[in-house]
């Protein structure tokens, strides 16, 4: 009997355990790549210090929006069991109740905080302007049209801002465009995909119906277009420097190919999950595998 008492609680334990880790969304994560993007750019991620600096950022950056997801989802139940798929996430679904999610949210938002400021003021305070954002996201600014687009785009160039300060890198102002215009970029893909998906979505969105197709199609193009000239503008100040330093201007032609690539993708209806398309299309993998090794070793080589 005791045996039995004792695998119930470990099953129980488990359980709840992997319920937690599916309530910080762990497949989203990835985002926190942004944070190293600066020292790259720099030309001092090889540096011990500067690649453990970025890691303690992104790990604080990605406790930070564990707290977000948490207070997100206790926000968004009632919505979320209408919806096909989001009525299996923790809150909704019953598994994680409202309680131990906002305690769940508490401890990512003060150990996120906490990890930032060990990396310094300005650090400190992107990580609470961050923070910020995403918190009136998800307490209004997501039900305003046009401002969660933008809410959503901020929180990009706040971890790439983040990533620089941590490290002692000077962010250019040609990166921080690129980063938002980027942004922009995937979540005009992402909007567009919503809205053209199911009557759900639209119930647990409810923003999606002040967008117009048309509209959602000139934002895709003015983000294109500000992603690429950006780019560019950094790319093609090395024209004229040593060989290896040029291979940063050729890092253009695989970067534009992505771009269109890609948003020939969200013109098809796809872009909702962008982690999942880049992966999937074969000429998006192999011009982003290409950009990646020229910028490297433009960088690195030289």
């Amino acid at each position: 009997m005791t045996n039995l008492r004792n695998s119930s609680a470990v099953v129980l334990r488990t359980s709840r355990a992997a319920s937690l880790l599916r309530l910080s969304r762990p497949q989203q994560w990835h985002k926190a790549v942004m944070l190293f993007a600066a020292p790259v750019a720099a030309g001092v991620i090889d540096q011990p210090h500067a690649l453990l600096r970025a890691t303690v950022a992104a790990a604080a950056f990605i406790l930070l929006s564990v707290g977000i997801y948490a207070f997100n989802d206790v926000r968004d139940a009632p919505d979320d069991r209408r919806h096909p798929r989001k009525q299996h996430r923790p809150v909704a679904s019953g598994a994680v109740s409202p309680m131990v999610a906002l305690v769940w949210g508490c401890a990512g938002v003060v150990a996120g905080l906490t990890i930032a400021g060990s990396l310094g003021i300005p650090t400190f305070l992107i990580g609470f302007g961050y923070l910020a954002v995403q918190f009136a996201y998800v307490f209004g600014l997501k039900h305003i049209a046009v401002v969660d687009v933008v809410a959503v785009a901020l929180g990009f160039v706040l971890r790439a801002a983040a990533g620089g300060t941590a490290t002692g890198v000077a962010v250019s102002n040609w990166f921080l465009l690129v980063s938002l215009f980027g942004a922009l970029f995937l979540v005009a893909g992402k909007r567009r995909a919503e809205r053209s998906s199911t009557t759900s979505d639209a119930r647990s969105r409810p923003v999606l119906a002040a967008y117009s197709a048309s509209w959602l199609d000139q934002l895709t193009t003015v983000a294109l277009l500000g992603t690429v000239l950006s780019y560019g503008l950094w790319a093609f100040q090395y024209l004229g420097d040593d060989v290896i330093r040029q291979l940063l201007t050729v890092s253009f032609l695989p970067f534009l190919t992505g771009l269109l690539r890609y948003g020939l993708l969200v013109s098809t209806g796809r872009g909702e999950l962008p982690e999942h398309e880049i992966f999937r299309d074969r000429v998006l993998l192999l011009a982003g595998l290409l950009w990646a090794v020229l910028v490297g070793a433009g960088l690195y080589l030289a």
